[in-house]
């Protein structure tokens, strides 16, 4: 459900602020280089590691406020790959993202006494780790982070005579630091927004970091998400290496990236810099995810496919869904529901007409036996409502956020609301038994907290009107009815920076929460707002996990730093476009950057109607989502996958593919649980060095190896796929062959009902045999594909394979109720060995699970003289084991002199029966060419 079509309303009042002179100062009237900066004054080495400096103002001036006088900085190498740097007032606490919600290690506390005597200065020091080193010079401060292996400057504060930017501000309520970049650098990252360049940022496209509900049509406006962090891609003499900064701090700012350098401008907080050294993508991705927090261990219905629709208005509709989605042969793990099942749009209640309890019992019980689930959405707002239980027990314990110490009124979809403080741990009880209550009346499989940026329909002070209904139950849900009053009277409801919120400009109390409201301990809403869903959701996510002990499915579409650990993330109000089915690669692929890995887009929009072409295309790249969704808006026509012939025939390709590819998909959730490794990635996550995927924003990749090349234009029968260097097998037809020998385009047949999946050489693909639910098809027997160059006569391949009781909390092995296999293959003195080694194989044992078939591809030259071992005991009856040879067609880029004469052959062995839980070791010589 979205709330977005308020924007025209914004705009109108922007236009009324800026007319009443309370935009803020134009850039024109505030210089480009504010102040002198600071200088360093002493440091020493503390007892506990790292640097503890003070720094003080040269020169104040009153732009933007009065400067903080004295500054402490703090340094310390955290990891081998880790830096930090934070640097706050020397006097007085400052607000900082709670230390209790992303726990990490605490600076030293501010000293009062500045300036005693400590180690003499030198105009220029270092400060060495493992992998990084800080450097600083005195007057005026600043800063540069190096790498120690290549010694090249990653982050350069220190600004001279010829930069645009000046030195570092610290002010109460703005603060100012800017980074050199070089040129070519490769920036991604600074979410959420959509990025109509793609995937790289873009030098001049404004990011705004404020969670917001606008749209995701919006282009380059701060969107639900705040992720100050990006990632810098370089590379030197064919050598790549990458890094990573986040600057940790909740409070709104804009981010300038000119190409050649950075500029943060926050309103609030303090500078908490982390560096991660890298070099890799996927080292870097580890090293952030290993202090903001691993991302949450999904269940294994979760990467199945889920319906969802604002509209499904009585049970018999949804039942009716889930049997047509059965009919049409199109697999379906999870029935949702907006806010149709609710009474009056009231959290936790449950409509006693439509969705009457005892049917809807009924219902999830025949659905669950099949190994379905059903999740349902909650907003944070609750109804303001004398009679309404949830309300009643949230005023006697006292859980709202306040205003003028009163409980701040709102208007969400029950009308009046008051949002809950989830920074309160009242509140967070609370909470949890008000879930566990909704539970014991509905059995939910998981929870979708929306709205939680958070959303309000009104602005500013409100009251419930007296002579009138409010909301009258005709017109736009999102309409304001309650009596309001703007509030600009304080400087935290207007700040002397003003940030680009919403993409216009608009007043950062706009449609949320006013940001002079109070939370617990008097923290103001001003530098907690964009906490709100990352702390609704570890509530939320605590709530569930303590309900049966299971493994917590929580879908939010606000997020923070940190909110992987918790929550999947979906990328909220879109369009039903051509524009909007290419926006969602990128945003996708940012979230895996983020540490959010679980994430996907409205399949064919939310809003309006699509096309039926594009819901066709839509299907297709949304199958590879690793999370997938269909969901439409009220308003819109009924868009499920079977409403179109057409469409269903697309969604039964590729979402069959899909549910293939489940183990696979699996073991990535469990990489991205203990290492952070997103899901999907960009190309230049498995390929690095090669230059010319860097900004690829129309493939990706899921795990290292399979690449997912979709059409995304309309009317089009061919797509123009960027291969990089290696052979590439297609995963619908393995005979199907593209070798790229310099990495380079090509040109692919793509009907309508086709999209071109591959996977990459030196690779060992799991799959199973699919089926219409993911607790079905997981039972069926295992297909190992192998993939090794195209005519190879010396090579390796590996793959891996996770298992598990995916209703236990945890992801791990050591339990009893887990198993992971390693495979291997290698090509040498023309004999092809295969082989497992398995650890913990007593719960795939008892589950049964066998491999059944292994297709080797990239040989070049048949099977003979069969051998297997399993469990280290030598099979002397291979009786029923085939090896079927077939050559494969090879398309390469050798087209001129001859072409491209190397032969490769698939050879399938079939009639396997292989418990994984056991090791198990085949091979067998390589005869001539079939």
């Amino acid at each position: 459900m979205g709330s977005s079509s308020y924007r025209p309303y914004l705009l109108l009042l922007v236009s009324i602020l800026c007319i009443s002179g309370r935009c803020g100062a134009s850039a024109s009237a505030v210089p480009a280089k504010i102040g002198k900066g600071y200088r360093l004054i002493s440091i020493e080495e503390t007892p506990y590691g790292g640097l503890l400096g003070h720094l003080q103002v040269k020169q104040k001036n009153n732009v933007y406020g009065a400067d903080i006088p004295h500054l402490q900085i703090y340094v310390k190498h955290e990891t081998n790959d880790r830096l930090r740097v934070h640097i706050t007032d020397a006097e007085k606490q400052r607000w900082e993202v709670p230390y209790d919600l992303l726990p990490r290690e605490r600076p030293p506390p501010a000293k009062q006494a500045i300036g005693r005597s400590r180690k003499n200065l030198l105009t220029a020091s270092e400060y060495e780790g493992s992998e990084l080193i800080f450097s600083y010079t005195t007057d005026p401060f600043g800063f540069a982070v190096r790498r120690k292996s290549t010694g090249e400057t990653l982050f350069n504060t220190t600004a001279d005579h010829s930069d645009k930017y000046g030195n570092m501000l610290f002010k109460d309520q703005y603060l100012e630091i800017s980074t050199k970049l070089p040129e070519d650098a490769s920036l991604y990252g600074l979410g959420e927004n959509t990025q109509p360049h793609g995937i790289k940022l873009y030098p001049g496209d404004p990011y705004t970091l404020y969670t917001t509900d606008i749209s995701a049509i919006n282009l380059n406006a701060d969107l639900y998400g705040s992720h100050p962090v990006y990632m810098d891609l370089r590379n030197k003499g064919g050598k790549a290496y990458a890094h990573s900064v986040l600057l940790l701090n909740s409070n709104g700012m804009d981010v300038f990236y000119k190409g050649s350098s950075l500029t943060y401008k926050v309103i609030g907080g303090v500078f908490d810099f982390y560096f991660f050294g890298g070099p890799t993508p996927l080292a870097v991705v580890d090293q952030y995810t290993s202090l903001v927090g691993r991302p949450a261990p999904m269940p294994y219905w979760s990467l199945g496919f889920h319906q969802c629709r604002w509209g499904y208005h009585n049970l018999s509709v949804v039942e009716d869904v889930v049997e047509n989605y059965k009919e049409a042969k199109i697999p379906l793990d999870v029935i949702w529901t907006d806010d149709d099942h609710m009474d009056g749009h009231k959290d936790f209640t449950l409509n006693p007409v439509n969705f009457p309890r005892p049917k809807l019992l009924e219902f999830l019980n025949k659905i669950h036996d099949l190994g379905m689930k059903y999740i349902v959405i909650n907003d944070p707002g609750i109804g303001v409502n004398e009679s309404y239980g949830v309300y009643q027990r949230g005023m006697a314990n006292d859980v709202f956020i306040k205003h003028d110490g009163e409980p701040f009124l709102a208007q969400v979809w029950p009308g009046a609301v008051y949002f809950p403080d989830f920074l309160n741990p009242k509140t967070v009880a609370w909470w949890g038994d008000e879930i566990r209550r909704f539970h014991e009346l509905v059995p939910i499989d998981g929870l979708w907290i929306d709205m939680n940026e958070p959303s309000n329909f009104c602005n500013g002070k409100c009251t419930i009107p007296k002579d009138k209904v409010c909301p009258s139950g005709t017109g736009p849900g999102w309409i304001c009815c309650l009596d309001c009053k703007n509030i600009t009277s304080t400087r935290w409801d207007d700040p002397p920076y003003k940030i680009n919120a919403s993409g216009i400009g608009a007043p950062i109390g706009y449609k949320t929460i006013v940001t002079s409201a109070v939370h617990y301990n008097g923290v103001l809403e001003y530098d907690a707002h964009s906490l709100y869903g990352f702390s609704e959701a570890i509530a939320t996510h605590k709530a569930l996990q303590s309900l049966e002990g299971k493994r917590p499915f929580i879908l939010s579409r606000s997020t923070f730093v940190g909110s992987g650990k918790y929550a999947a993330h979906w990328t909220g109000d879109n369009k039903g476009t051509w524009d909007d089915i290419k926006y969602s690669i990128s945003t996708m692929l940012n979230f895996g950057i983020f540490g959010v890995p679980m994430v996907g887009s409205d399949i064919c929009g939310f809003y309006p109607a699509p096309t039926e072409e594009l819901c066709n295309r839509w299907i297709e790249l949304g199958a590879f989502y690793p999370f997938s969704r269909d969901h439409a808006n009220f308003y819109s026509p009924r868009q499920e996958l079977y409403q179109w012939d057409s469409v269903a025939k697309s969604a039964q390709n590729a979402l069959g593919m899909r549910y293939k590819l489940l183990p696979y998909l699996y073991t990535l959730n469990y990489e991205a649980h203990i290492s952070g490794a997103p899901i999907a990635r960009p190309l230049f996550f498995s390929f690095p060095t090669f230059t010319k995927c860097y900004g690829v924003s129309t493939q990706f990749l899921l795990g290292s190896s399979v690449l997912v090349s979709p059409v995304l234009d309309k009317g089009k029968t061919k797509v123009n796929a960027l291969f990089p260097p290696g052979t590439w097998y297609s995963l619908f037809d393995l005979k199907d062959t593209i070798v790229s020998d310099d990495g380079d385009y090509r040109s692919l047949d793509a009907p309508l009902h086709v999209i071109n999946v591959h996977v990459y050489q030196n690779t060992i693909l799991p799959m199973q045999q699919g089926g219409l639910i993911s607790k079905e098809a997981r039972m069926t027997p295992f297909t190992l594909i192998v993939t090794f160059p195209a005519g190879v006569t010396e090579g390796h391949a590996d793959g891996k394979l996770y298992l598990d009781d995916d209703e236990l909390p945890e992801m791990s092995l050591g339990n009893g109720y887990s198993t992971y296999v390693d495979f291997h293959a290698t090509v040498e003195n023309k004999t092809v060995k295969v082989w497992s080694e398995v650890m913990e194989g007593k719960y795939a044992l008892q589950k049964g699970w066998i491999v059944e078939d292994v297709k080797i591809l990239g040989l070049n030259g048949i099977g003979e003289s069969f051998h297997l071992e399993v469990g280290g005991n030598s099979v002397s009856d291979v009786s029923n084991v085939e090896l079927i040879a077939s050559e494969q067609r090879i398309y390469t880029d050798k087209l001129e002199d001859g072409g491209d004469t190397r032969k490769s052959m698939m050879i399938e062995v079939q009639g396997l029966d292989l418990p994984v839980g056991k090791n198990f070791a085949m091979s067998w010589k390589m005869g001539v060419h079939g």
